[in-house]
């Protein structure tokens, strides 16, 4: 039987070059002073981990914060720098221990820390290095030299020799002397047509200089030495400085404007949360209590709440809502399409059932008889929660006791619309909704300007959905459905081509001819729409073939299966985002992305094993870095900064857009 050691701290080093040389046997001799070191300086707060028993944590951050360090998740641990999970364990082959970390979770506490007598044998292992935000290919933009790519790290010989002497006379840890050891290398365009690229090295101490691009398309290489990316960059400052001048001039108008607090009836609000038939996560707990807190102050709320999809975004909007409905004033919500509209008002009519709350909606699917009247009761402040897509915002509808105005998916509406929010803004308490992540460089920089709330936890009983990538076959296809069909549950079906949707169903109901099949794309009469959806909704509809209409908006608990005719056709964010259709219960759901084999580009089977390797709930942010923070920085910024953002990148664009900010407030 194996030895096991209790622990009551354990230290994990990130899997890097530096550290895979060091050993096992310097780690035991210096764990004091790197413990020392991880306090004070960020280099070693960023390589190293350290558990302790009883800490609350939830076993999934662990197991993402140990591949941020280089660990890789395996079924069964065969070498240093893997980790493995089984229930509410995780057992780690840490490369400074020669023995596996056994991690024992009850709840989202650390419940017990062992240490196994087991041995690893050593195998050869590639370094991971994790401590950058950069993979060799990147493109990443140097704030002097423009836009290269990045071809990883070179170690300096000379400096190499000097530091490893240096360290074995040396009682200091503060480890400066290891970074200056390595160079970051960025490749530019070469100098001359058929001449070899430019190399850059850039020391680790200046790596500050240094940032991940992040746009919309494949940037244009610079060349060392060159004046177009200080011309560039200038640009880049202007535009930023103009955008500038405009958020100061929108939330300047908002200093002056105040009113009376909204503080609700504490009994009504309580009861209503205790009615909730879910557990409240904790993040959802924060979002609730900084969103009452700004309505309980005298100016106006501007508050931007994030969160992935189906983790209750719309529950704390609906805590909002109240708070304002029983402060006398009026509520509207405010929807891109029809079908997230009709999605809403269900939720919300649901939701108030037991409430003296009147809540109407208005969209193109009212008949006009029934709009006229629903306008008439609006304008004479007898509805309280009002609903609807743009169709709220016509001149005339006038909501003379609006207190809160909630925006779901507000980068999705358009130019004219977002002019009326910036108005709206110096008037009342704005409540924006998105489930595309904010980018941190991006929430940093709007920090003081609109507060943001993240709703980042599952919820407790939400279980990971289990994906496939797989070349198609028909009986990959009629496998997956029928399995779902037998445990009594619904089927989505993604064929994204709207000209071959109805031969795409045909073929489907040939395949399986006992089921039921309904047909939704974005160019239906939206009666049509609706009542399909209607349809489907109660069970009369096995399986749902759409086009990529159900990105937002659909919340069906039955439906646990997802087939991808063609994921290839999808972007990763795109595919997260449909995936999040799915899931949504207690119940094993199921995300077949299925491929043509024989047309299978590089890119496109990137993209699809990055999929399937990012199963965790909550990994959007991961799965799509670049493509989600582009989404997300259009929900504020907006289309007339895009053109900008491409020249240089989202995080530069972030940091000259601080720096004006930092100026004109002073």
């Amino acid at each position: 039987m194996n030895e096991i050691k209790e622990l009551q701290t354990v230290l994990i080093a990130a899997v890097t070059p530096t550290f895979l040389e060091r050993g096992g046997l310097w780690f035991a001799e210096n764990e004091e002073k790197i413990l020392r070191a991880a306090k004070s300086q960020a280099w070693w707060g960023d390589h190293i981990l350290v558990l302790e028993k009883d800490r609350e944590m939830k076993l999934s951050r662990l197991a993402r914060r140990l591949t941020d360090l280089g660990y890789q998740k395996t079924h069964a641990i065969v070498s240093p720098g893997e980790f493995s999970q089984l229930g509410d364990t995780l057992r780690i082959a840490a490369i400074n221990y020669e023995t596996i970390v056994r991690i024992e979770f009850l709840g989202n506490k650390i419940e017990r820390i062992e240490r196994e007598a087991f041995r690893v044998e050593p195998q050869p292992l590639k370094p991971k290095d994790k401590r950058h935000q950069f993979r060799e290919g990147d493109y990443v933009v140097h704030l002097d030299h423009g836009i290269g790519i990045y071809k990883g790290e070179i170690r300096n010989p000379k400096s190499e020799a000097r530091n490893k002497s240096e360290a074995q006379n040396s009682e200091n840890l503060e480890f400066g002397d290891l970074n200056l050891e390595l160079y970051h290398v960025v490749e530019y365009a070469p100098p001359r047509k058929g001449g070899a690229p430019d190399r850059l090295l850039v020391p680790l101490d200046q790596e500050k200089k240094l940032s991940l691009y992040i746009g919309f398309d494949r940037p244009t290489i610079h060349r060392l030495g060159g004046t177009v990316w200080f011309t560039t960059k200038r640009k880049l400052r202007e535009s930023a400085e103009n955008f500038a001048r405009e958020l100061l001039k929108i939330y300047a108008a908002r200093e002056g404007v105040t009113r009376p607090p909204f503080y609700g009836d504490p009994t009504i609000e309580q009861a209503f949360a205790d009615a909730f038939p879910f557990v409240e996560t904790l993040s959802q707990s924060r979002a609730i209590d900084e969103i009452l807190r700004d309505l309980e102050k005298p100016t106006p709320m501007d508050r931007v709440l994030v969160g992935d999809v189906g983790f209750g975004k719309t529950e704390v909007a609906m805590r909002a809502a109240l708070r304002v409905v029983l402060s006398g004033k009026q509520v509207a919500l405010l929807a891109p399409t029809t079908i997230l509209a009709d999605q809403h008002e269900r939720t919300f009519k649901e939701r108030f059932k037991d409430l003296p709350i009147t809540i109407n909606s208005l969209s193109r699917l009212t008949p006009k008889n029934e709009a006229k009247h629903i306008v008439e009761k609006v304008n004479q402040g007898a509805v309280d929660i009002f609903i609807g897509t743009h169709r709220i915002l016509s001149k005339d509808i006038v909501l003379l006791k609006l207190g809160m105005l909630i925006i779901d998916e507000e980068q999705k509406f358009g130019v004219l619309h977002k002019e009326h929010f910036k108005k709206l803004r110096s008037e009342i308490d704005i409540l924006s909704i998105s489930a595309t992540p904010i980018p941190r460089t991006l929430s940093l920089t709007m920090a003081n300007l609109r507060s943001i709330s993240e709703v980042n936890d599952p919820p407790p009983e939400r279980v990971a959905v289990k994906n496939f990538v797989l070349p198609y076959r028909d009986s990959i296809v009629k496998e997956a459905i029928e399995a779902e069909l037998k445990r009594k549950g619904q089927v989505y079906l993604l064929h994204n081509r709207v000209e071959t949707i109805g031969s795409a169903a045909r073929l489907l109901q040939a395949l399986i001819p006992q089921v039921s099949i309904g047909v939704i794309h974005g160019r239906m009469d939206e009666p049509a729409l609706i009542k399909t959806l209607a349809e489907f909704r109660n069970k009369k509809i096995d399986i749902l073939v759409a086009t990529t209409i159900i990105e937002n908006g659909l919340d069906f608990s039955n439906v646990n299966t997802l087939v991808v005719e063609n994921a290839t056709r999808l972007g990763l964010a795109q595919s997260y985002q449909i995936r999040g259709r799915i899931g949504r219960s207690d119940r094993a759901a199921y995300a077949y992305f299925l491929y043509p084999a024989q047309h299978l580009t590089p890119e496109a089977r990137e993209r699809l094993e990055t999929l399937e390797s990012f199963e965790a709930l909550g990994s959007g942010y991961q799965i799509a870095l670049r493509d989600l923070e582009m989404r997300g920085a259009g929900a504020i910024l907006g289309k007339d900064q895009s053109g900008a953002i491409q020249k240089g990148g989202l995080n530069l664009y972030c940091q000259l857009l601080a720096e004006a900010l930092e100026v004109l407030k002073s």
